[in-house]
């Protein structure tokens, strides 16, 4: 049996969801840091940061465990090739329907770039820090379709107005990514890799 304990350093259900898939017992605890952007840092620098400072601040309380920190964000990639990664309008968690409203409208027709940060953390082990990224193509929506489809699923908690494991698919044209599990907050492929690297396989775990 792998001796540590797993703690997943997040209060979002969406990553306890996608690393229950996992089938390994694991803990969640919040963390409390400041998620500001820094001026001119890039989305992959932004949720690599994040993702190692949430991992960090649980570690502090629990230096005998493995520690998983992940973040994201996501940006309309025009807005990266026109105006520069300095000037990109990082899209956000609505908490309004007019702000999803908004954020759909802007997204209507357009690339997307989701970008999640994952840091793995071990008592002796160096920290593990990767980003990845999901381009997704949002179909020429209507605004009765966008209206509709936040009055349904309310995903106001979600960045970028949408929840791609439930109804948000049917807002896109296609999806490009090397692991789905990505767009919805945590690279699992990435993730098992990591854990294999500090010696715990998940399908020689006991």
């Amino acid at each position: 049996m792998f001796k540590y304990d797993l703690i997943l350093a997040s209060s979002s259900p969406y990553r306890k969801q996608q690393l229950a898939k996992l089938g390994r017992r694991f803990t969640t605890q919040s963390p409390d840091i400041d998620e500001s952007r820094l001026h001119g840092e890039t989305p992959s620098a932004l949720v690599e940061r994040l993702s190692y400072e949430k991992a960090l601040a649980i570690q502090k309380s629990h230096p005998e465990s493995i520690i998983i920190g992940s973040d994201q964000v996501a940006y309309i990639k025009e807005e990266e090739t026109n105006r520069g990664l300095s000037a990109i309008n990082v899209l956000t968690k609505p908490q309004s329907v007019i702000n999803a409203i908004h954020q759909l409208s802007a997204c209507s027709g357009k690339s997307v770039r989701f970008v999640t940060g994952l840091c793995c953390i071990s008592p002796k082990h160096a920290p593990q820090i990767i980003s990845e990224h999901v381009d997704v193509k949002f179909r020429q929506l209507s605004q009765r379709e966008i209206e509709n489809y936040i009055n349904i699923e309310q995903p106001l908690d979600c960045a970028g107005s949408f929840k791609a494991e439930g109804l948000g698919i049917t807002l896109f044209d296609k999806v490009e990514s090397t692991d789905p599990n990505t767009l919805i907050g945590l690279p699992l492929i990435a993730l098992n890799k990591m854990l294999i690297n500090i010696g715990y396989n998940i399908l020689l775990a006991q």
